[in-house]
This record gives structure tokens, C-alpha cells and sequence, in this order.
């Protein structure tokens, strides 16, 4: 089997996550029956409550039936944010603590991936809850366990915008980047009497070069101030849509 050359910890982040998030996309079914079926008959002697979900296949099929399809991906968005989270942490942390040495260690490695994993855990928290409470919601003829109205922000709030510039500016920040870098390497490279660049033939060759020479985590120089100015760029300018939005709808209905 061919040796795997490990990789910076950033890299390795961004790799877990995105890994356990394509994981999550095929297991989210399973998930939702799960949650289903652990709520079932909370609190309730054995035999005193009605069984609405038996097994896998007849509660997958219960939860079509009640949800339709879709609700076999219930929770999916807070699934994916969980996995990112969780994972991205915990194989980041691993990373690193292989970097600097103490899987080498005596029972290094167990240490290693049981403070990552708690770490990872901890982060992922808020996110399982809110995935927890969103595949436990259903119809009533078919509910079990408690069930949440999600409606923590009043729908006109400008904190919504806020909330979703906030999450939304992570996950530019994570995938342009790499491409931000690229683009201020070929913009700023010294050119020739044509005009032709003389660091770099294109994106490709930029992008090829740059993980050669310097490591794929280069890709992410300058990520930290890249989401400092991004997620208020993102967040003002969510807010400031939200409101000029509200101002237009208000401006014609006056006019009708």
C-alpha cells in the first residue's frame, strides 16, 4: 500500500471536514430514523406507548410517509455545519499534535485523538442540537419526543441578516481563499516587453507551482484577516440590503 505523505494541520482541517460533510450527505437518512427512534417512548414503561417506528426499513418508510422524502434529510444544513465543525477540529488537532511530536510519544496517539475528538465535540455541540431538534420534528400523528419551534429570531430582524452573514462568511472565506491568493500572485507578478507574466503561465500553473514550491497550505496565507475583513464586509452588506430592501417595500406601498 502506498505511503501517505501527511499534510499541514490547515490542510487537514479543510480535508476532514469536507470528507465528513460528503459523508453526511448519504448517512443523514439514517440519522433522522435514529433520532426517531431513540425519542420514541421517552420516559414511558415499555409496552404503555404506541411504537410508530419498528426497525429501519418500516421507520425510513414512516418518515417518508409523514415527511415525504425530504424529511428523510431533515436537519441536513445543521447535520453538515456539525460535521464540518466537529471534524474540522478534530482532524486539525490531531494533525497538529502529530506535527509536533507527541504521537512519537508512549500512548501519544491515544492522547492525541481523545483530546481532538473532545475538542472537536465540544465546538460541534450547538450544532448537533439544533440538528437534534430539527429530525425529531414531524407531524403530530407522528411525533415523539418534544417538539421545538426553531423561531429564535423574529423573521423581520436585522439580526437574521446578521446570523447569516456571520455563517455564510466562513464558508467563503474557506473556499475562495486558495483563489484569492492566486489571483493577487498573477496580479501582482513582474511581466515582460509583451505583457506576458514571468512567475506564472496562468491560474493552473500558478496554482500547481504554489503547492509545489511552498505546500497546499499556502493556498490559505493571509486566511485569518481574509474572514476579519470578509465577515464584516458580508455582514454590512446582508444588513444594509435588508434594510434598503424593507425601505422600497415600505416606499411602495405608500405609493399604492
Amino acid at each position: 500500500m502506498e505511503a501517505v505523505e501527511p499534510v499541514p494541520p490547515a490542510v487537514d482541517l479543510v480535508l476532514g471536514a469536507s470528507a465528513c460533510c460528503l459523508a453526511c450527505l448519504f448517512t443523514n437518512p439514517l440519522e433522522v430514523v435514529k433520532t426517531r427512534l431513540q425519542l420514541q417512548g421517552e420516559l414511558q414503561a415499555k409496552g404503555t406507548y404506541p411504537r410508530l417506528y419498528r426497525g429501519l426499513v418500516a421507520s425510513v418508510v414512516a418518515v417518508a410517509r409523514a415527511d415525504g422524502l425530504r424529511g428523510l434529510q431533515k436537519g441536513l444544513a445543521a447535520g453538515l455545519l456539525y460535521q464540518g465543525l466537529m471534524n474540522g477540529v478534530r482532524f486539525y488537532c490531531y494533525s497538529l499534535a502529530c506535527q509536533a511530536g507527541l504521537s512519537q510519544q508512549p500512548g501519544g496517539t491515544v492522547v492525541a485523538g481523545a483530546v481532538a475528538g473532545a475538542l472537536g465535540a465540544f465546538v460541534g455541540s450547538p450544532a448537533y442540537l439544533v440538528k437534534t431538534q430539527l429530525q425529531a420534528q414531524t407531524v403530530a400523528a407522528m411525533a415523539v419526543g418534544h417538539q421545538h419551534q426553531h423561531q429564535w429570531l423574529p423573521e423581520e430582524s436585522w439580526l437574521v441578516a446578521l446570523a447569516g452573514g456571520m455563517i455564510s462568511s466562513v464558508a467563503v472565506a474557506v473556499v475562495m481563499t486558495p483563489f484569492d491568493v492566486v489571483s493577487t500572485r498573477l496580479y501582482n507578478q513582474p511581466v515582460d516587453g509583451a505583457g506576458r507574466g514571468q512567475l506564472y503561465g496562468g491560474l493552473a500553473d500558478c496554482l500547481v507551482k504554489i503547492c509545489q514550491q511552498e505546500g497546499p497550505s499556502a493556498l490559505y496565507k493571509g486566511l485569518g484577516p481574509a474572514y476579519l475583513r470578509l465577515g464584516p464586509h458580508t455582514i454590512l452588506s446582508m444588513l444594509f440590503w435588508d434594510e434598503l430592501r424593507k425601505l422600497a417595500s415600505r416606499a411602495q406601498h405608500q405609493d399604492t
